[in-house]
Order: structure tokens, then sequence, then C-alpha cells
């Protein structure tokens, strides 16, 4: 089985192809937030280098949330169009558990955040438990100081990796328990969204293209502005 992965939910592009076997190739770009020009061609590129096309692509494993709005929905609509052409089925992952898969070697809590905006981050916790990620604290919006709150009433270390790890660095190296990665596994990457698609395939954790959408958790700041702009005008009639 060969099995496309794809995250463009924060500034980072990833796509990565791999089978039941090993990772075959993997494609990174950390440069400038433009998804909608890069995406295809990362996507086309990843798969002449492997000699592959998407005849030969299995599963789509599509991260869907949350992170970059914009992003999302480039991700997310791009997989849905390949599927529905190829007619292949596809795998919904979140974007916090991809993240906390990049630290399959940690014996403690796992916690990767996201920015959120207005001092707030997207967050979640995890821990390893006989070669399983398991969650064990649900995704949620929070200020920031919430979230260190939490992380001080953990045993141990706590791994916090993420974009927002790298933005609150100066905030979360003051907490005694927190330690930061190095940057290469702070990034998003498009082999943690494979192996866990594939992992959920075999529980028969699918979802079609015509049910598949982002996973926002929060309205966008966009919609947030147009509600009170129509309350206002409410109270003014």
């Amino acid at each position: 089985m060969n099995i496309l992965g794809i995250d463009t939910s924060s500034e980072v592009a990833a796509v990565a192809v791999i089978n039941e076997e090993k990772l075959i190739a993997e494609y990174i770009l950390n440069y400038k937030k433009t998804h909608s020009k890069n995406l295809m061609p990362m996507i086309d590129q990843l798969l002449k280098s492997c000699d592959m096309k998407m005849d030969d692509i299995d599963l789509i494993g599509v991260c869907t949330g949350p992170g970059s709005f914009t992003g999302l929905r480039i991700g997310v609509a791009t997989a849905k169009a390949m599927a529905h052409v190829k007619d292949i089925p596809l795998v919904s992952v979140d974007t916090l558990s991809a993240l906390a898969f990049n630290m399959s070697t940690s014996k403690g809590y796992i916690v990767p955040i996201l920015d959120a905006q207005r001092g707030q981050v997207y967050s979640a916790s995890y821990l390893w438990e006989s070669g399983k990620l398991q969650m064990v604290r649900e995704i949620r919006v929070e200020k920031l100081e919430e979230l260190i709150d939490y992380v001080k009433t953990l045993e141990g270390i706590a791994v916090v990796l993420g974009e927002a790890a790298n933005l609150y660095r100066e905030s979360l190296e003051l907490v005694q328990n927190v330690e930061i990665p190095p940057s290469s596994h702070r990034l998003p990457r498009a082999s943690s969204i494979c192996e866990i698609a594939k992992e959920k395939y075999s529980r028969g954790e699918t979802t079609s293209h015509f049910d598949m959408s982002p996973l926002y958790i929060r309205k966008s700041q966009a919609e947030v502005q147009y509600e009170e702009k129509m309350k206002r005008k409410k109270a003014n009639e």
C-alpha cells in the first residue's frame, strides 16, 4: 500500500509517500506560506522522484486541523479533489496528533501547541503507551497562561513542540519541567500524517471526499468581526 500524506496547516507545506515497510520520500518547504502555488508542484515532484503517479497511490492522509484556516482549506480541498478523481480513500489526521507522533521515542508527556492568535494556543497532550500514541488531554483553545498552569501539574518532563513553542519560547523555558526539542522535531511532518493514516485505515477510519472538512475548533477572525458588526448594527436599529 502506498500512502500520500499532506500537511498545509501552518507556514510549512509538507508531503510524503510511505508504503507498508518504509518512508519512500518526503518534501518539506518552510519558506513563506504560499501553499496555493506550491502544493501541487510539490506533490508532482515528489511522485516523479519516486517514479510514481497518482494511480499508484492507495490512500491519502491529510491534516485537517487545527491550524491556519486558509492553509487547511487548501490542503483539504486538494486531497478531496485527488480522492474524487482517482477514487482513493481519505483519512483525516489532526495537526496536534501528527506533531506528537514526531516524538515517538519520548517517555514523558508530549504537548504540541499551535498559535491561535490573541495570546491563545491550540493544544492537546499525549503519552506513548505500549507503542501507541494516546491522547490524554483533548484538543482545545486556551490562553498561554492556562497551558503553562496545566504543564506545571504534570509529573516529569513535558516536551512542548509546534510553531507556538518557538513563538512563546521565552515564557515556556521558565517552566521547570518543559523541554523544547530541536527545530527539526518541531516542524509538521507529512510522514507522520502517513503513519497515523495507515493505522486509522487499518481500523476502518476513512472519510469520503464528500464528508471531509477542516477542523477549525473556533470561528475565524473574519467571522468573529462580522458577527460583532451585525450585533452593533442590530443594536443601533
